[in-house]
């Protein structure tokens, strides 16, 4: 029988996807209200791709991707951690929100460096207000947490997910545990950050489930310590193989975990 239950955050209890597109958005149509040439559709095109290539641009971009911060969060966190390629990240940041914003402006034909700066202000201050979970997250976690140890297991910078935490105050309540990828030194899919959960639930791996949207992190990792899984297909990805189980949305994941599995 298991006795606990490790849940990713992004895009599994929280809709991360939804959050970002929302902002994106909205700040592009704060752009074409303050110069009519500019199209947002294209606007956020031209600021996604470069987002991408000046992010990977840096010298911090193996770092970042091994501990899991995506271009799209560096354009909003501040990264207040400790450790000599977060300060890094840190005085980059503001850089690379001007930059990004501006040159994406520029390839729409608008040479706007003011505009730039305000947009790349706004960006942030926007994403902050748009917080979104699944509808069905609370529900499933009300009803697990009484009954499992429930562990909280994500990618990112400490900074940056206490932050979502924050701005979700409730989610935080329901773990008992709260491990963060950029506190501990190595990110999912890394072996040794499943070990690290499963030495702090002091339980064996097969009296705990992970549960995930992700089959490159969180299904990957903990298939490589033999940890099983459950994987919210919610987007109809193609299976790898490597899931345990597979279901549409958590509601599924409360109707499994009942069966026993």
């Amino acid at each position: 029988m298991r006795k606990a239950i490790i849940f990713d955050l992004d895009d599994t209890l929280l809709w991360d996807k939804k959050s970002i597109e929302e902002s994106f958005k909205d700040t592009c149509k704060l752009a074409s209200k303050a110069n009519t040439k500019i199209d947002p559709i294209i606007l956020e095109e031209r600021v996604k791709e470069k987002a991408r290539r000046l992010y990977a641009s840096y010298p911090t971009y193996s770092f970042t991707r091994m501990i899991g911060i995506n271009p799209f969060e560096g354009l909003w966190g501040d990264f207040f951690d400790k450790g000599e390629v977060f300060e890094q990240l840190h005085k980059l940041a503001p850089d690379y929100r001007k930059s990004t914003w501006t040159e994406a402006l520029r390839e729409v034909s608008v040479d706007d460096p003011y505009l730039g700066a305000e947009l790349a202000e706004a960006f942030p201050r926007i994403r902050k207000e748009k917080a979104y979970v699944y509808k069905d997250t609370f529900d499933v976690l009300d009803q697990l947490a009484s009954e499992f140890t429930l562990l909280l297991l994500t990618n990112g910078s400490p900074d940056l997910q206490e932050t979502k935490l924050d701005l979700t105050p409730r989610l935080r309540s329901y773990f008992d545990a709260i491990i963060i990828s950029g506190a501990f030194g190595k990110g999912k899919p890394d072996a040794s950050i499943f070990q690290h959960a499963l030495d702090i639930l002091e339980v064996e791996k097969d009296k705990v489930i992970m549960v995930g949207d992700n089959l490159n992190t969180d299904i990957l990792g903990a298939s490589r310590i033999g940890i099983d899984s459950i994987w919210i297909n919610r987007e109809d990805i193609e299976n790898n193989g490597l899931p345990t189980f597979e279901v549409k949305d958590l509601s599924s994941v409360l109707a499994l975990i009942r069966k026993g599995v």
